[in-house]
């Protein structure tokens, strides 16, 4: 078993309290005694994006720590699009294979989870009835807590963490980074080369075509509401005159793009370019940590905002560890396993769990965490901008490749 974060231990255990009070919230409910007897035993595979070795890391610390607390075997099965495996459920489905699936808890969010509700591929309502979602989480602390990309959530997912769009730089050969759209393009055509961003449909390139478009259509608001109720080329046009602008001016002119958040922080580090992206709060602490950036990089974010999200993991409708999956989803809503995940060294990603509810040694531990060198604090994140409704995801990434895929 992997340790526990040397501070948060720390801190719990100068309280006298054993680390087991952190994983589950304390409750007499018997059919949740029921759920975990049942799950005893249970393999559980966990479909989730594996293209970050740290999160691959804590994953596999949670494995670690449901077998040993909960007898539940939970392997992840990385992907490098939930798409894939929505489309596999699908296909199960398709082919009336309505149990025994090979898909029982899926790291999804937006679009991937309305496609899995609409085509009744889900299992639930669970997640309200999860003893840490009742004890810790507040679904009125932000909409999107409630509304996945304009889906509402009613129990069918259990949030896991909140992320937002974040830009990182190296102030020994920057000394102030655009801060705006219009002020990306300016430094585009300045020093040309110098810019670029994820090919969509990668989620972090998609995610910047949203970003882009919140700043420069007149209406933003429109982004709220299905696509196929608005005037779609009227709204996007500040878009593509934007785009048509940059690329030409872009890395290697807009004819490549890097794949990921990862290729462009490499591409930071060896001063191919100055601007990268991601959608990891504590990203640039974790590669500086690593020896990946220099630790002269820091993250900002816009003037105006940046998009932020709540993602969540989901249990299929024919998973064959049906309680397996909820006992690991519950042991993701812990404390413990919150506390640790927002550790910049480990992962970062911020906690859905609401401060006020915690008991003082459980904030204590939230209060411990180190802060990366390069983490924005919860107030220098500045505005948060909701995510457009999910059916906008597919329709940019659509017109992104009629127009500019090679």
């Amino acid at each position: 078993m992997k340790p526990l974060n040397s501070l948060y231990s720390a801190c719990i255990l100068a309280m006298g309290l054993s680390t087991s009070l952190f994983s589950i919230a304390q409750t007499d409910n018997s059919e949740w005694n029921k759920t975990l007897e049942q799950a005893k035993g249970q393999t559980v595979y966990l479909n989730a994006w594996g293209g970050a070795e740290n999160i691959n890391a804590y994953i596999d610390w949670v494995a670690d720590r449901v077998e040993s607390e909960y007898q539940v075997e939970l392997k992840h099965v990385r992907i490098h699009d939930a798409a894939n495996s929505v489309s596999r459920v699908l296909a199960e489905k398709t082919a009336g294979k309505d149990s025994d699936g090979s898909v029982d808890l899926i790291w999804l969010n937006g679009e991937n989870f309305r496609a899995m509700k609409e085509n009744g591929l889900l299992y639930g309502p669970f997640s309200n009835d999860l003893p840490n979602y009742a004890a810790y989480v507040n679904p009125e602390a932000r909409q999107s807590l409630s509304q996945d990309f304009g889906t509402p959530v009613e129990g069918m997912e259990s949030p896991w963490g909140m992320a937002q769009v974040i830009f990182m730089y190296d102030t020994a050969t920057l000394d102030e980074p655009p801060r705006s759209m219009r002020e990306l393009l300016a430094y585009a055509e300045k020093y040309p080369g110098r810019i670029t961003y994820p090919e969509p449909p990668q989620f972090l390139g998609s995610t910047f075509l949203k970003q882009a478009l919140h700043e420069l259509t007149s209406n933003p608001v429109l982004l709220l509401k299905p696509v196929s109720e608005v005037d779609f080329d009227q709204v996007t046009a500040p878009l593509w005159r934007f785009l048509d602008k940059l690329h030409p001016v872009a890395w290697r002119r807009g004819a490549a793009f890097p794949a990921n958040s990862q290729e462009m922080m490499r591409l930071l580090d060896d001063r191919e370019i100055d601007i990268a992206l991601s959608f990891d709060v504590s990203a640039a602490s974790v590669q500086i940590d690593q020896g990946n950036l220099p630790d002269t990089v820091r993250s900002y974010v816009f003037k105006f905002g940046t998009i932020g999200n709540t993602h969540f993991v989901a249990i299929p409708y024919n998973s064959a560890a049906k309680a397996g999956a909820q006992v690991v989803a519950n042991f993701l809503l812990s404390p413990q396993a919150q506390a640790h995940k927002q550790n910049p060294t480990v992962w970062g990603d911020l906690t859905v769990l609401d401060y006020q509810k915690l008991a003082p040694a459980q904030q204590a531990a939230f209060d411990a965490l180190p802060k990366g060198v390069a983490t924005l604090s919860l107030d220098e994140l500045g505005t948060t901008l909701p995510e457009p409704h999910s059916s906008w995801m597919e329709a940019l990434e659509t017109e992104w490749r009629s127009r500019y895929a090679q």
